[in-house]
Parts: structure tokens; C-alpha cells; sequence
């Protein structure tokens, strides 16, 4: 049996995975992508703190004894929702 030296497929493979560590390391970048929907909820977020906060001042009129309900607006709101829904 005659060995004739490395096998050019192995060097040709050390050649190519070296070029691949010798990329400058600094050109790459950090890089986010926040999807739109990620971003919708982000937005729903805060509008579920500004509810929170909401709730509690209406939690604290009602234990109070101070929170005065309107009625003929609740009436509005219930005929305005029924009116959208009805399908």
C-alpha cells in the first residue's frame, strides 16, 4: 500500500473553514427585528396599565361611597355595543 500524503479534499476544507474564521468580527453587527405584532402588543400593554390605573381610582370611588354612575350614558354605551354586535 502506497500513501501519496494528505487527502486534497481534507486541505481543501481546511482552506475554506479558515477564510471563514478570518472574517472580521467587528463588521457583524447586533441586530434586532421586532415583529408588528409584537409591536401591537406592546402598544396594548400600556393601554393596560392606563386601564389599571383606571380601575383602582374606580375601586376606590366605589368603596368611598363617591363613584355616581350616569345612567342614560350607561344606557348609550349597552345600545351602541348590542347595535355593533348584532350579527
Amino acid at each position: 500500500m502506497k500513501i501519496q500524503g494528505p487527502n486534497p479534499m481534507i486541505h481543501a476544507y481546511k482552506q475554506q473553514q479558515q477564510k471563514s474564521m478570518n472574517k472580521d468580527v467587528s463588521e457583524q453587527k447586533d441586530k434586532i427585528d421586532i415583529s408588528q405584532t409584537a409591536k401591537t402588543l406592546q402598544k396594548h400593554h400600556k393601554n393596560e396599565v392606563d386601564r389599571a390605573k383606571d380601575v383602582e381610582e374606580i375601586k376606590q370611588l366605589v368603596q368611598s361611597g363617591e363613584y355616581k354612575v350616569n345612567h342614560e350614558q350607561l344606557a348609550e354605551k349597552m345600545i351602541q355595543f348590542w347595535q355593533q354586535n348584532r350579527s
